[in-house]
């Protein structure tokens, strides 16, 4: 017998919980499933976006938060990168340009993905892809 598995959710340790919040809800659109507080600030959230879940954690305690980000902590996120399903890659970068991110367009690699790059406040990566035949933007 196998091991059976449903959905997958990231988990990102993040800076400041607000400064995410309202990036990946203002910005991109997840919904706030759940927190471990009442509204944006708090230390745990779960954020919805289609068929992809996404939790964020505060990397400090309360009280605990160095008043900037720890430069190589954030070098080393862009080792990270979350990969989406996104079938019209093309309307989410024009999108995302509308929100006021500057984003590179999108571009098909050599194994045939059509994606499109962005970095949260953290420096992860974010990359909204589909098959380039399949892209209806």
């Amino acid at each position: 017998m196998s091991i059976m598995v449903g959905e997958a959710t990231p988990h990102l340790e993040i800076f400041d919980m607000l400064t995410s919040v309202r990036f990946y809800r203002d910005v991109l659109g997840f919904t706030l499933a759940a927190t471990s507080g009442s509204g944006d600030d708090c230390g745990w959230a779960l954020l919805r976006l289609g068929g992809s879940s996404l939790m964020l954690n505060t990397a400090y305690d309360d009280g605990e938060r160095p008043p900037d980000p720890d430069p190589a902590r954030v070098a080393a996120h862009r080792d990270t990168t979350i990969y989406f399903s996104c079938s019209n890659v093309d309307e989410a970068y024009e999108y995302l340009r509308s929100k006021g991110l500057d984003v590179g367009k999108p571009r098909i690699a050599y194994y045939g993905m059509k994606q499109l790059y962005v970095a949260d406040p953290d420096g992860f990566m974010l990359c909204f892809q589909c098959p380039a035949a399949k892209d209806v933007g």
